[in-house]
């Protein structure tokens, strides 16, 4: 498929004066060092081994442009990665050892993969004579990361290395991103060569899509036309293609309802008297309601997971589908597209803008005033009696803010309180693991979000359960080295707090190996073990002052420990294997 994202052909060895930034035979590690600075890496998140000791003397030797940040596990550093790939939109970069070096990394790796993060992982490898051989500290780790990968080099050819690394960022951060390994042999990394940097390369059989087909946007645009219930159905495609301007000047001009997934929460305003906030096992009610009832949902860079549909036979039962994405794996894999667009989403939606009606609120008079009865029926609210509840202090985060902040949240019940209550004004301002469901993401990668923060932007926050966070925990020493005023929210019930709710709700209150309280640490005394301030909160009527003097912390990480009600339980939520239509919510006891 030619596109005109397409890029110039290049052979291994050629060069011209432009491109050559050195003279002579240098090592791998110095070859390596130079095409990240040639490839403009701002920041490497890594950690030092026998198999990369030579890129970390040749490191320190040449003083690169790019700083280098020394996480304390390597799962640490590859989540750090994927925030701040996600909140630039820039690739991350890790640099690690071979065996389990590398192999703490999968986990990072397996999640930028389901969640499209642009990511280049350099691993340590064995020699070249050795691989194979069980040598110490060997390990097979294109084998490991096949599935997970979005491409992945063994480098056996030091004069091939420079255009290796250009390949892998290419790859990495175009068409649907993802993550690229690169291993790297420490023969390889010994060797000689001359270093000549491509500014372009040209990978055979690698093309993606760029405009949409003119034929299929026309369709659409008919199809959104003569829709009396329209229903843009927004994905994290939305965010990762900066498609959010877009998207709501082409909602506004014809009054459509949108919906957002977890990853695309952000990419509409949720202020906007338009938005129906978050569908799916954990939206609300009336975005639920309003895809069970729409006769034609505008999916934009969205992949109908299963935690959206639910039971998928009975989603959307009503409605046409116009489903536009990058990837042609993700059309009409899950569900049948009626008008299937396949490109980048920020230029379909700039071509279809034109062809599409301007529609006033009173057009849509009946479907809007529908959805309005929907909200009021079921709003988004909690029980106030006194006690400590995680929605006030998401709440009361939102309000100290503005909204102007970026959340990273953790998974499990403060990832779901995290999506629901805080309100999402503007793109990647919402971080979180959403495929893979990583639990320990949110430490590492709200350390990576600041890292690319520049001094005076918006703060970082993040939020975690007391179980999740002790998966990372290491990561407060390295964000308190480096100063970075994180607020790290600990909402702290003692429990694994979603699998508590479901052993309640479908196991018969049978809470097998979930009470974490006989484990639990003094977080308090833990956090400023590390150089971090500690603030510990467990009345609702300290929650501003606890915030409040969170804020006055600036030179270093602060962590507040909100001791919250243990079996609080998040709702609305559709069981597993359910209907939309069979969603749970609280009853009128849970929030009076």
């Amino acid at each position: 498929m030619q596109t005109e994202f397409d890029v110039q052909k290049k052979s291994p060895t050629q060069s011209s004066s432009a491109d050559q930034v050195g003279q002579g035979l240098v090592t791998g590690a110095e070859i390596l060092i130079r095409s990240l600075e040639a490839e403009g890496v701002e920041i490497v998140f890594g950690y030092p081994g026998g198999a990369v000791i030579g890129i970390y003397d040749t490191m320190h030797r040449l003083k690169p442009a790019f700083k280098h940040v020394l996480v304390r596990h390597e799962q640490g550093g590859t989540h750090a990665a994927e925030g701040y790939a996600k909140s630039t939109g820039k690739v991350g970069t890790v640099l690690v050892t071979s065996g389990p070096g590398a192999t703490n990394c999968v986990t990072g790796i397996a999640d930028a993969y389901m969640d499209s993060i642009p990511m280049v992982v350099f691993t340590g490898q064995v020699p070249t004579k050795l691989i194979g051989n069980d040598a110490f500290q060997e390990c097979d780790m294109i084998g490991v990361t096949r599935s997970i990968t979005k491409h992945s080099f063994l480098v056996r050819n030091v004069a091939e290395l420079a255009e290796t690394v250009k390949k892998a960022y290419y790859i990495a951060g175009t068409g649907r991103p993802g993550p690229v390994v690169v291993d790297l042999p420490k023969d390889m990394l010994m060797a000689k060569a001359p270093f000549h940097y491509p500014k372009s390369v040209s990978i055979r059989g690698y093309s993606f899509a760029g405009k949409g087909n003119r034929k299929q946007i026309q369709k659409a645009a008919e199809l959104i036309n003569a829709a009396e219930k329209p229903l843009f159905y927004v994905g994290g495609g939305t965010i990762i293609s900066d498609a959010a301007v877009e998207l709501t000047r082409l909602a506004r001009k014809a009054n459509i309802p949108v919906t957002t997934t977890l990853h695309g929460l952000g990419s509409f305003p949720e202020n906007d008297p338009l938005s129906v906030g978050m569908l799916g096992m954990h939206g609300t009610w009336f975005a639920n309601k309003s895809v069970q009832n729409t006769d034609l949902l505008i999916a934009v860079g969205a992949r109908f997971d299963d935690r959206v549909t639910g039971k998928i036979e009975a989603w959307a039962p009503h409605a046409k589908i116009i489903h536009m994405d990058i990837d042609p794996a993700c059309i009409s894999k899950n569900v049948p597209a009626d008008c299937p667009i396949l490109g980048d989403v920020k230029l379909v939606l700039k071509d279809l803008e034109p062809l599409v009606e301007a529609r006033s609120a009173a057009s849509r008079k009946s479907w809007l005033e529908q959805i309005d009865v929907w909200k009021a029926e079921c709003p988004m609210d909690f029980k106030r009696d006194g006690k400590l509840r995680p929605q006030e202090i998401i709440r009361a985060l939102r309000d100290k803010t503005g909204g102007n902040a970026t959340v990273v949240t953790d998974v499990g019940q403060n990832q779901m309180w995290g999506a629901q209550f805080f309100t999402y004004v503007q793109p990647r301002t919402h971080i979180t693991s959403g495929g893979l469901g990583t639990m320990g993401f949110s430490l590492p990668a709200a350390m990576g979000v600041a890292f690319g923060k520049k001094p005076g932007d918006s703060p970082v926050i993040s939020i975690n359960g007391d179980g999740g966070v002790m998966m990372n925990i290491q990561e407060l020493g390295v964000a308190a080295a480096h100063k970075l005023p994180l607020k790290v929210v600990i909402l702290n019930n003692s429990y694994l707090g979603m699998v508590r709710q479901w052993q309640e709700l479908f196991h018969e209150e049978r809470y097998s190996h979930t009470d974490l309280a006989p484990t639990n640490p003094d977080f308090i005394v833990l956090a400023k073990a590390f150089g971090c301030e500690a603030i510990r909160c467990d009345k609702p009527e300290d929650i501003q002052a606890t915030i409040d003097a969170a804020w006055e912390v600036t030179d270093r990480p602060v962590v507040m420990e909100f001791v919250v009600v243990m079996e609080e339980k998040v709702f609305p939520m559709v069981p597993s294997g359910a209907t939309t239509d069979e969603m749970i919510t609280a009853s009128s006891e849970d929030i009076a």
